[in-house]
């Protein structure tokens, strides 16, 4: 959900609790930052934006970063509206993560000011009022009851419901198709292959399925698109440059606690994620790694609130030139095994000889491997649930061309 613009009214910001700089070396990392954004401020005409539920938040990609950014700019104040495991399960099938893995995602996205936990499926003019929403948003698709209902039926008789664009080249059914066919037309940089489009295609399709919503689309960056997602902002006296590097592969809450963690270091902390070329993650990674290509992870990164800056296509190893130019306080890692560079060499020992290398325990195990394994494991549950939202959803459209 999404806030109006109050006229004249000066948005408060959240502050977060000021901590000392660390000291170049040290290792263990301080207090999260809390990862719920409130304010005490009475919000008047506020606009609520509950994206969709199991596609916004069942598996957080950058459409649905998109999704909310756009909604974001519609108004002051965004509250997003997370369901529960169960409502979910109910209306469209298991999810990929569990709600609360899914709460902490959503407030991870920068244009966030609000989440509610387990929010209810259908969107009620009693729950806009309740969080004193002046109208809700959601992408131009439609979002359906387990017996073929419009969820934001109600709200669109009363005019209080906006649309927002639907990001093209993106969708959890996509990004699920990838992962169980394993090749690497996705991120090869050439077309699409034939063998990847027509399994993505009938991935989960209702016989005769011909959903204008599902099936695949090719991703293409734009400068602006960029322009948009980034902040813009560049490094001011008496922050704190840090720098990680990584694939960042299908951004998952693993990344976002290991990245809260690297936030919390610094009192003015300026976070850099240095994202590697596909070729150089397939390389240390393999099999059909990375399962998003270099510019969708990205928009992914960049929407994360505790990102400053993204390096596109980052080198491997972490460079006397590379902590020169961007002027690096702090080098930091997660638990995760470093890979040497392929003349063998450890990618990180130059940081380490200026004795300004840092690894950080998240505490949260979950890996980008992890989520592929879960889904190649409930991949009958994954296809009849897609087969059953088409068959909703063309059921849906038919009956209201006639």
């Amino acid at each position: 959900w999404v806030s109006g613009r109050a006229a004249g009214r000066e948005l408060p910001v959240s502050a977060t609790p000021q901590r000392s700089p660390r000291a170049p070396g040290s290792c263990p990392a301080g207090p999260q930052c809390p990862s719920v954004l409130t304010s005490s401020w009475p919000r008047p005409g506020l606009v609520a934006d509950k994206l969709g539920a199991v596609r916004s938040y069942d598996m957080v990609h950058y459409g649905h970063s998109n999704q909310l950014r756009q909604a974001r700019a519609m108004g002051d104040y965004l509250i997003v509206g997370v369901h529960t495991d169960e409502e979910i399960s109910k209306h469209k099938g298991p999810p990929v993560f569990t709600q609360e893995e899914r709460y902490k995602m959503v407030r991870a996205i920068k244009w966030v000011d609000e989440v509610v936990p387990a929010a209810p499926y259908v969107t009620t003019l009693e729950t806009l009022d309740k969080h004193s929403c002046d109208f809700c948003v959601h992408g131009n698709d439609i979002t359906l009851t387990v017996d073929g209902r419009d969820t934001y039926e109600e709200v669109k008789q009363a005019g209080r419901y906006r649309e927002c664009r639907r990001t093209q080249g993106v969708s959890t059914t996509d990004l699920v198709g990838r992962m169980l066919l394993v090749t690497k037309a996705h991120h090869s940089g050439h077309e699409i292959s034939s063998e990847y489009r027509e399994y993505a295609d009938n991935f989960g399709k209702c016989p005769g399925g011909r959903n204008p919503w599902t099936g695949v689309s090719q991703f293409l960056q734009t400068s602006q698109k960029i322009i948009q997602f980034a902040s813009g902002k560049e490094p001011q006296p008496g922050e704190t440059v840090i720098y990680v590097a990584g694939a960042f592969d299908l951004f998952h809450i693993g990344h976002v606690d290991f990245l809260e963690k690297v936030h919390g270091l610094a009192e003015r902390p300026y976070v850099i994620a240095g994202l590697h070329f596909d070729q150089e993650v397939n390389h240390y990674k393999g099999k059909n790694y990375p399962i998003m290509n270099l510019h969708e992870r990205t928009l992914s990164v960049l929407a994360c609130r505790y990102v400053s800056e993204v390096v596109i296509g980052a080198p491997y190893a972490v460079t006397a030139e590379l902590l020169d130019h961007f002027k690096v306080d702090l080098v930091c890692h997660g638990k995760t095994e470093i890979v040497p560079d392929k003349d063998g060499s450890d990618p990180y020992q130059e940081p380490k000889r200026r004795g300004i290398f840092c690894q950080i325990d998240s505490g949260n195990d979950l890996t980008t491997d992890f989520i592929v394994q879960r889904i190649i494991k409930n991949r009958l549950e994954y296809e009849a649930r897609n087969q059953k939202k088409e068959a909703k959803e063309l059921a849906f459209l038919e009956a209201k061309r006639r």
